[in-house]
């Protein structure tokens, strides 16, 4: 099958996924509507014949309502939960995070008119930008928003900082760069220090502290902003139990100790936290551990009503946007849907005011603001109820109705006149206010997470499709080769087509061109011509096979029985996929596919034992001469023994693996594993030390057991480059990991006066690791040979002729090729057939392997960069990983064998239970390295390995994380079309391999290894190592019988068939059968998960658990 065939199914394959993917996207996360509309203050919401200012709408210095502050310093503790800010004075053993902020408690408690502390509720998704967006706005951020957190763009919505800079006020910034970002040119004057760098706890923090004092005391500002970081990069890098975060809290609360001292009396503090943070220092989720942040405002006057608060008010953060403004004199930005905190909005204390009387004004004000958005937004969008719109319009007009009828009153009376029923009628008037604002905020949530069912719906089929046609051409790749045309060509032609027709259609219709719309009609297109060329041919072959029954009366064997090949493995998927229906089943999902991995590998064994494959010779192959069957049975006990370590292996590694699993909010008792943690975060030294030399074992015995196995197949004795990087480069890396992880675990205290280097050092590494395995990459892509060739007779003649010149046509490769195997096989027959004493034999070291050894390289780099993004203590994990791999290799390489009789094709098929398992263990280990499909298990601490002061752009964060968080599918799927799709000039260099090989036999070199005495076809290699996952095709060529290499029984038989993976060189149409069946399986296997993780939050879209659970295991997937 030519290689473009098997090339452009697998992609094409891809694109269709893609574009049914993006349509189910489209309706499913939709972004909320951004209205650019602002706020003025000539836009006033209140007449002044109402109460209002003046009928301009603005005084001198206020706009909209009476200013109570001229001034006001705002200072974002990031991360600063609740409990941090909270003081128990009967807490006599505190842990690090508590009793902390003593100078909150002491003036909430001294000075209740002037201070309060509430619990700041945030909204999810708990990221750094989504929050500072929340409490600039008065907007709720919609699911889709968290993707942003890296790319800080530009706010285009009304915001607080646009009023302040629209209305003459004089913003200072210094802290967290993040807002440089988002509020670009906005700032009188900004001090941004870089945010990125997780590990830096003091660098923003000091940086601020230099600036804040001196601003305060000047008079250059009327808005001063203070971003502090360093308590979010404790929590990050240490966790909050560790004494870092004691320091960190302790330098807060002498700082907000010394600027209260400093305050005027028309200055408001607002001392704030953005999110929490959970036990394990990590935030992004919606547990009540990161929504529940801490907001401490204080005033030199007196600011709230004197009252007894047994526990903290609960505010939302949105709820701060309106409160400043009509705090500090400004307009509500257009798109608040906050409600003003009245608690800060009480009536002079004179005798003859009405105490709710500012409260229900405050009210008034945010309630019009509001419905004026709503009204709005509801234009613009067209997605907000009617029904409920009309009912909100309706609360609305009755609480306008009764404020305009107080205010008349009042000013009719032209004194308040202290009335029980009067002060009733604005008690009642307040609640209905609150209750439209509340509602509305609700409304407006649910209004946000709204879908597209027929976009979902029209996703839902084409992924189906993709599904059914990968199935298809699975069970018929044998035969695709001839049938190309049909299914391949022709539905690519047709889909192109239909979206070439689609896009013309847009353009004369003045339809704007959506490139979604058009991809959707080219996976159309295909399908249908797919799906009608697929059965209108199936039908024919059914009809001719019928004709032939009736004429020659032929038994056929029923279908069912060949359905049971794949019963068991595809009915143990669709269980899983079932299981992505059920919450809890998605919370427990790595105990999940643990049970249905070690029960399918289970299955595997059993059904060899029921078939009489552990108790009888089996292994009569076609590759095995009849005089070998007496033998046999030894060989046969052996591996039959084998299968059994290596299950009982496989099962031990997925019990271990569980240690390392991250603990989700939603189970109860259930203790993180500690080896989450890095070591840095281990205050003891004996214990950290011991983790040290644990993770060094591990990480050493991972690179000894790969360069043992290609030792023991002969891959290391040549000259090649990459053999002297294998032997070299990989030590050299290790070497790097340890001296990197030495430095990251040590404390700040060990190296005061080496700071500057140790900064040098953890940059310098990482760069070092990064370019090795990058030229480790380049190696293998230019020469991935690790085949020794020795001549056994002192010989000056080439085996092939000298080729002048560069090998650049095909035929110029088949000349090659050929004329290398004919003299090989010439010196062969040599060997066995005469009786001479000189004999002359072209013995090839590694041969056997040279696929798999290629692969293996490039799993072996990509591994050592993985474990290098992890934390040092997640080496054993990754050990655990490379031998449960390896065993479930060799019970698959060893059930092949045993199971398969007389059967020389049935080693070009992966089966189903081998593709399902090998999906399933990418999977079960992507929680046994630490993730879970959730925001706070994120292990953003990969985006600045070698990068310590932050990125420049948002690419290559975003791929170290994504590497990260993905590591084991990347180690079990990734390396088989990244690192061996360019094999330039392979023929060449297979050419020049023999040539030398005589010359070096005068050196008598001493060779290890088995010795196979075969050759590699070049071309061959090139087609088929490209795309879907090698080695499960490969490995029971690996694992080939040892009986069948008896070298009498050769001679005797005068047998001189090639072994191991030679034998693909035997059946090249098979093999590119067979890797076009691998890929389809393989993509079947993961596009049937995603299919039912979008089933299932397509209908379960209004669940309770569908952002918290469903939503991030369907992007996860």
């Amino acid at each position: 099958m030519p290689r473009i065939v098997t090339v452009l199914s697998l992609c094409w394959s891809c694109l269709l996924f893609y574009a049914g993917l993006g349509l189910f996207l489209s309706g499913f996360l939709l972004v909320r509507v951004e209205l650019r509309s602002r706020s003025s203050c000539r836009e006033t919401p209140i007449p002044a014949a109402r109460g209002g200012l003046h009928e301009t709408g603005f005084s001198q210095d206020s706009c909209w309502m009476a200013r109570r502050f001229s001034r006001a310093v705002v200072l974002i503790i990031d991360a600063l939960r609740f409990d941090f800010a909270k003081y128990d004075p009967k807490n006599r053993n505190p842990k690090p995070f508590e009793n902390k902020l003593d100078v909150i408690y002491h003036n909430v408690v001294s000075k209740p008119e002037h201070a309060r502390l509430f619990q700041f509720r945030a909204d999810p998704p708990t990221t750094t930008m989504q929050r500072i967006k929340g409490m600039t706005t008065g907007t709720l951020p919609t699911f889709i928003d968290v993707g942003s957190n890296f790319a800080s763009s530009a706010i285009q919505e009304d915001n607080l900082i646009q009023q302040l800079v629209q209305n003459e006020k004089k913003v200072v910034f210094m802290g967290d760069d993040t807002w440089e970002g988002l509020f670009p040119k906005k700032f009188f004057k900004s001090f941004p220090f870089p945010s990125f760098n997780v590990k830096d706890l003091h660098t923003v923090d000091d940086g601020i502290l230099q600036h804040i004092y001196t601003t305060v005391e000047g008079n250059e500002w009327d808005v001063l902003i203070a971003h502090f970081l360093g308590v979010d990069h404790c929590g990050h890098r240490f966790g909050p139990y560790h004494p870092a975060m004691a320091e960190k809290l302790s330098q807060m609360n002498k700082m907000l100790r010394s600027l209260i001292g400093q305050l005027q009396n028309d200055t408001l503090l607002v001392v704030l936290g953005d999110h929490g943070m959970t036990s394990t220092g990590d935030h992004g989720g919606e547990s009540e551990a990161e929504v529940n942040a801490a907001l401490f405002i204080y005033s030199t006057t007196p600011l709230f009503e004197i009252k007894h608060v047994e526990d903290s008010n609960v505010v939302s953060q949105i709820d701060l946007v309106p409160t400043l403004a009509l705090l500090l004199g400004i307009p509500i930005p257009y798109s608040n849907i906050g409600m003003v905190m009245v608690d800060l909005f009480i009536s002079e204390p004179k005798l003859d005011d009405n105490q709710y009387l500012e409260q229900a004004k405050a009210l008034h004000i945010n309630a019009v603001q509001v419905n004026r958005f709503l009204e709005s937004y509801s234009n613009a969008a067209k997605d907000l109820p009617v029904t409920k719109l009309k009912y909100l319009k309706e609360l609305f007009s009755s609480t306008v109705a009764e404020y305009n009828d107080l205010i008349t009153v009042i000013q009719k009376s032209e004194k308040i006149v202290p009335d029980q029923d009067f002060h009733a009628r604005f008690q009642n008037l307040l609640i209905a206010q609150q209750r439209y604002l509340r509602e509305t905020k609700e409304v407006c949530r649910e209004s946000w997470a709204r879908f597209n069912p027929a976009h979902m719906l029209y996703g839902i089929v084409l992924l189906a499709a993709t599904c059914i046609h990968c199935f298809l051409v699975s069970e018929i790749a044998s035969t695709f080769e001839s049938l190309y045309k049909q299914l391949l060509l022709y539905p690519v032609i047709w889909g192109l087509t239909a979206g070439l027709t689609v896009y013309i259609w847009m353009l004369i219709s003045g339809i704007t061109v959506e490139p979604l719309m058009i991809c959707c009609w080219v996976a159309i297109g295909s399908h249908v011509s797919f799906h009608w060329n697929f059965w209108r041919l199936e039908c024919k072959k059914h009809n001719l096979s019928n004709e032939l029954i009736q004429s020659s009366n032929i038994c056929i064997r029923p279908e069912w029985k060949s359905w049971l090949k794949f019963f068991i493995p595809l009915g143990i998927l669709l269980l899983r996929c079932l299981a992505m229906f059920s919450n809890s089943f998605v919370i427990t999902e790595g105990q999940v596919v643990s049970f249905l991995l070690k029960s399918l590998v289970t299955f595997t064994v059993l059904k060899l034992k029921w078939n009489g494959k552990l108790t009888s010779y089996g292994l009569n192959t076609s590759f095995v001469p009849d005089i070998q069957k007496t033998s046999g049975s030894v060989s046969h006990k052996r591996e039959s023994f084998y299968l059994i370590v290596f299950m009982v292996t496989f099962v031990v590694c997925i019990l271990f693996s569980s240690n390392f699993y991250h603990c989700r909010e939603e189970i109860a008792d259930c203790e993180p594993s500690p080896f989450l943690k890095p070591l840095s975060r281990i205050s003891n030294s004996q214990q950290k030390n011991f983790h040290y030399i644990l993770s060094v074992s591990s990480l050493g015995a991972l690179v000894y057991l790969i360069r043992r196995w290609f030792l023991h197949y002969g891959n290391l004795n040549s000259s090649h480059l990459v053999v002297f990087f294998i032997r070299l480069g990989f030590p050299f890396i290790v070497f790097c990991l340890c001296c990197y992880w030495a430095v990251n675990a040590a404390s700040e205290e060990s190296f005061i006066k080496l700071q500057d280097l140790t900064k040098k050092i953890v940059v310098i590494i990482p760069c070092i690791v990064f370019v090795l395995v990058i030229t480790g990459f380049l190696i293998v892509l230019w020469n991935p040979i690790t085949v020794f060739l020795k001549d056994n007779m002192e010989s000056d003649e080439a085996v092939a002729p000298p080729y002048k010149g560069c090998m650049e046509t095909e035929v110029d490769c088949l000349h090659v090729v050929p004329l290398i195997y004919r003299k090989m096989q010439k010196a062969m027959s040599v060997n066995f057939n005469d009786n001479q004493t000189k004999t002359r034999t072209v013995a090839a070291y590694g041969l056997g392997t040279v696929y798999s050894a290629a692969v293996i390289t490039v799993v072996a780099l990509l591994t050592l960069l993985l474990i290098m993004l992890h934390n040092e203590r997640m080496s054993l994990a990754f050990l655990l990983l490379f031998l449960e791999g390896f065993s479930f290799l060799e019970i698959h390489g060893t059930a092949r064998n045993l199971s398969l009789q007389s059967d020389n094709t049935g080693y070009f098929s992966v089966p189903w239970y081998a593709v399902t398992a090998w999906a399933f263990t990418a999977t079960q280990f992507f929680y046994a390295t630490g993730h879970q499909p959730i925001f706070p298990a994120i292990q953003w601490n990969a985006a600045f390995v070698g990068f310590i002061e932050g990125h420049s752009t948002n690419i290559l964060p975003a791929l170290l994380v994504g590497m990260n968080t993905f590591a084991s599918h990347i180690l079990f799927a990734a390396p088989l079309h990244t690192a061996l799709t360019c094999w330039q000039c392979f023929e060449l260099t297979v050419l020049q391999l023999f040539n030398n090989a005589i010359q070096n036999t005068k050196e008598k070199r001493k060779v290890f290894g088995y010795v196979l005495l075969n050759h590699i076809p070049a071309k061959d290699a090139k087609k088929q190592l490209r795309v879907g996952c090698p080695l499960l095709l490969l490995w029971p060529f690996v694992r080939e019988m040892k009986s069948s290499k008896s070298k009498n029984i050769k001679k005797e038989s005068g047998d001189d068939d090639q072994v191991m993976e030679m034998r693909l060189r035997e059946n090249p149409q098979m093999f590119s059968a067979a890797m076009l069946q691998l890929g389809m399986r393989y993509l079947f296997v993961y596009g049937v998960q995603l299919l039912a993780s979008v089933c299932t939050v397509a209908i379960l879209r209004r669940h309770l658990m569908v952002w918290k659970i469903f939503a991030p295991k369907y992007v996860e997937d």
